[in-house]
């Protein structure tokens, strides 16, 4: 019997993804691909804009299929959304009618819990992401950063085992950003999950991950891994003074340069 505690969280394999247009014309988004992650591991992935990174995310989710090829979460192979994996998007996913702490509280009141014992979570997952005191906020009467942590709040309050996150930050200012950054590498660390973060920032995937995957431009393929052999825990407005992430972004950059011109 296979023992699933020693499988990967991801594993993708020989995944082929092809899109046909309402005119018929076939474009592949991926080809020959296979990547996995650990569990409990932080994977970045970064490529060429239009190269399929989202698309690897959609295959994970179970979201899209793959054309050919097989797509394995926690050992098991993808067969609907499953309800371990959560999803944070570059764009807020969060009910502009409802409260701060109504949004953050659904989750939880979606999988069967009460009311009242949802709330005091919810209540707790604000304290920790800082905005204790906004729950009986709305969404509009916040800033950009801080509905970002109402979106973090609303993923982790629901113990996701997997988490996957695309270009969450990207519409930050890069004040906003870092400091996000770093409440999200704190989350993570005491989470224990899985992460798969889609970055067009390169800086940020080096500063974030345990490896990043370097994408060609389309059709994807896994053109490099590279293993990120920097300290833990990080402060993100430090560790990019380190010599060592500065040698990294010079040969992910190289080696992703080409690929940018392509795509």
């Amino acid at each position: 019997m296979q023992d699933l505690s020693t499988t990967p969280a991801i594993d993708m394999q020989n995944i082929t993804c092809r899109f046909i247009s309402p005119d018929g014309k076939a474009t592949i988004a991926l080809q020959d691909f296979s990547m996995s992650v650990e569990r409990g591991e932080f994977c970045a992935i970064v490529g060429p804009t239009g190269c399929g990174k989202s698309t690897t995310l959609s295959l994970i989710t179970g979201l899209l299929k793959p054309t050919t090829g097989r797509v394995n979460v926690m050992g098991q192979p993808v067969d609907g959304i499953d309800p371990r994996i959560g999803f944070v998007f570059q764009n807020d996913a969060i009910f502009p009618w409802r409260t701060v702490i109504d949004n953050v509280a659904a989750g939880p009141m979606f999988r069967g819990q009460r009311s009242a014992q949802a709330k005091e979570l919810a209540q707790e997952w604000l304290r920790r992401v800082g905005l204790e005191k906004f729950g009986q906020h709305y969404p509009h009467q916040l800033s950009g950063g801080m509905r970002k942590r109402v979106s973090l709040a609303q993923t982790f309050i629901n113990s996701p085992e997997i988490l996957l996150m695309d270009e969450p930050f990207s519409a930050l200012d890069m004040q906003t950003r870092t400091v996000m950054q770093d409440e999200l590498l704190q989350l993570w660390a005491a989470s224990g999950g899985s992460v798969v973060f889609v970055t067009h920032d390169l800086e940020e995937a080096i500063a974030l991950a345990d490896k990043v995957i370097v994408l060609t431009a389309r059709p994807a393929t896994i053109k490099h891994v590279y293993d990120i052999d920097l300290p833990r825990p990080r402060v993100m407005s430090e560790i990019r003074y380190e010599q060592k992430f500065v040698q990294y972004a010079r040969e992910i950059w190289d080696d992703l340069r080409a690929e940018v011109h392509i795509g």
